[in-house]
Order: structure tokens, then sequence, then C-alpha cells
């Protein structure tokens, strides 16, 4: 086992095995990694969680997160890895990585999960973009698998069939849970037979999905599929999430049940800000962080506190800025602020202090953060 700090956290590493590596597409394959028998417990993890592999490229340490498409009944670490560009990391973990080589595999991390709820009728949707389809496809697998009464909708937008990841596998999912599943497929740079799957999945497509789709419900005959939906799970990039999050949001369904995961560095919010805030000036910053303490003044309270401290070029942690990674929490010890948007924190953690940097605008003249709580 190994520690090391990363994306401002104290995280454990262990070297496991590639037992299977497979070509997916032309530029995705999958990784399967070995659990010894010592860190089955260290390996537990639920659906829709990642590991961060660390890897060497160029003689270069390089870290990155990649979900799981493995559910936890499966008793293995399934990896889907996409190559962005032949010069790219990836691109050597692929070409310098074969079976039977070790990896530094963090411990399972991340919050895109759902409660388990086995004996409930659940409706739940999920939308996702190329390589996007990972972490639901855990969460799809896993649902079949332990909640019998609930059903799925997937909506997946790829550029054309050639792209489609996982096809095989997600229509056999589709062909034994026939009465529980349905899967859609959409298609951005490739014409389909149907004017509905041609185009990319955004908030114009969403509700034509509700309309042609979602719309008669055999279970109840006074209301639609989509007055049923419990849960939106939604992967893919920042603009689609954003996009169909306010869709969804638009069309019924309360922000705390639509649940996404970004798949690339985001800086703007999902959702408008709707709150105004009195205006302060000259707020003092006290924040320790990595075991040091930094003080520093922001000119108001117009911007959130990560982005102003980041503009004046202290190194905190940060992954998203859209408070759904969870890298820039801290606990605040002095003073008020407001959390905007939070799909990160629990509320036990928020009555406990903890915030989201990103997420956070000061509501008094002096803050005091602490970013370590490891």
């Amino acid at each position: 086992m190994e520690q090391q700090i990363y994306k401002g956290k104290l995280t454990q590493f262990h070297r496991l095995k590639i037992a299977k590596k497979e070509d997916l597409t032309k530029n995705t394959f999958s990784l399967e990694l070995e659990i010894p028998e010592n860190l089955k417990e260290n390996f537990k993890f639920e659906a829709g969680q990642f590991v961060s592999v660390k890897f060497e490229s160029n003689g270069e340490e390089i870290i990155n997160d990649y979900s799981m498409t493995s559910a936890p009944h499966e008793n293995k670490i399934c990896l889907g890895i996409k190559v962005n560009s032949p010069q790219g990391a990836t691109s050597d973990l692929y070409k310098n990585y074969n079976i039977g080589d070790e990896l530094s595999v963090s411990e399972p991390n991340g919050r895109f999960t759902l409660v388990s709820k086995p004996s409930e009728f659940r409706t739940i949707v999920g939308f996702a973009a190329g390589i996007g389809i990972t972490p639901i496809l855990s969460h799809f697998k896993n649902i079949l698998h332990n909640e019998p009464r609930t059903r799925l909708f997937l909506f997946f937008g790829n550029k054309n069939s050639q792209d489609l990841i996982y096809r095989d596998l997600l229509d056999n999912l589709a062909k034994t849970y026939n009465d529980r599943l349905q899967i859609y497929y959409f298609y951005s740079q490739e014409k389909t037979s149907h004017q509905l799957f041609y185009g990319r999945l955004d908030a114009k497509k969403l509700s034509l999905i509700i309309n042609q789709i979602l719309h008669l419900d055999d279970t109840d005959e006074e209301s639609t599929i989509w007055d049923a939906v419990d849960e939106v799970l939604i992967c893919g990039k920042g603009e689609m999430i954003k996009d169909l999050a306010n869709a969804c949001y638009h069309h019924g369904i309360p922000k705390k049940n639509i649940h996404f995961e970004l798949f690339e560095e985001f800086n703007d919010d999902i959702y408008p800000q709707e709150k105004e805030f009195p205006l302060i000036e000259n707020v003092q910053v006290d924040f320790k962080m990595l075991g040091k303490n930094y003080q520093t003044e922001l000119p108001d309270n117009r911007e959130k506190i990560l982005q102003q401290l980041l503009s004046q070029n202290f190194p905190v942690p940060y992954s998203c800025k859209s408070g759904i990674c969870g890298s820039c929490e801290c606990t605040i010890e002095e003073g008020e602020v407001e959390l905007l948007e939070n799909e990160y924190l629990t509320e036990k953690e928020e009555a406990q202090g903890k915030i989201l940097a990103c997420m956070s605008i000061p509501k008094t003249k002096k803050i005091k953060l602490n970013f370590d709580f490891n």
C-alpha cells in the first residue's frame, strides 16, 4: 500500500494485477483488475463509484479516474476506458500495460450512488453519452439484480453505431430483463430510420422522449411514465449534464432526485443561481490546507470562494467547480457561507459544518476554512 496526496486528499493506493484486457471500439477498452483475498474489504464498492489509477506515461506519473462498469454482486472490478488521443496518457496505459502487469489503484470513491430499495416499485431513467455509460452500466446491473420491482429506461447517445460501447452487453441485459429494461440508442452523426433517435441528448430531445416514449403508463392509466420517475441518472460531458439536469428539473423532477457524474473538468454551475445576497466587501479568509495556514482577502462576495482563491493562485483542490466531485470539500470553522448547490455532501456532513468551496458564497466579513480532515 502507498499513500499519496491526490486532489488535495490523502489517498491509499494498492498494487493490482490486470486480469483481463479487451478492445471494445476503436478507441475504448476495458480492464478487469484482480483483487487478492487480503484486499477484498478495501475494494468493496457501491454501484456508480470509480477508482483512481496511477501509471507511467512518457516517464511521468499520471493519475486518472475511471468508473467501474461492474456491479458489486459481480465481485470484480472492471473499468471502461476511452483513449482520447494517440498522444494522450491513456494511450500509453493501453499500449504499455497488459494482462499480468500491475497498476497502482486507489480504493473505490465517489458519490454517484443510489440507496437500494428492493421492496419498492420504482422507475429510474438513465441518460448517458459515450464513455459516460460506464457508471450507469454498473447502476443498471446492480438495480436489475437487487430490485425486482424497479423498471429502468436508458437513453444512450453516441456519434455513430461504430462508437457504441458495450452494445452486446446492453442488448443482452435488455433481452434478459425485457419486462423491466428498455434501451434507446441515439446517434449525433449517423442518420437513423426514426428522426427521434438522430441528434444529441439535450433539453429538446428530452421533451420528445417524454412525449413519444415515456407517455402512456400501463400500470396507471391516469398518468404518464415520466410522472412516475423516481430517480434520474446522467453521465457525460458538462454541457450535456447541465442541459438535461435543468430540463428534468423544469419537467418536474426535484433536484435531489437528479444525480450526475462529470467526465471532464467543468467550470459552469449546473443550475442557475436563484438567490441574491447582500454585498459584503473585503472578506477576510483564513484557511488550512495540507498542514499549512493561509490568509487572504477577497474583494467581495459576488463570486464563489474556490473561484476567488484560484484567481489568487492558491493551490486549492478542485476537479469540477460544479459541486459534483467533492474535491473542494472543507469545514467552515468560523463565519457563515451560503451553499448554493450540493450534489455531494450528506445532510449529516452539512450539519457538521462541511461545505463545498466551489459552491459557497461568504455571508460574513470573516470566514475560516479547513481543507484538512483526513
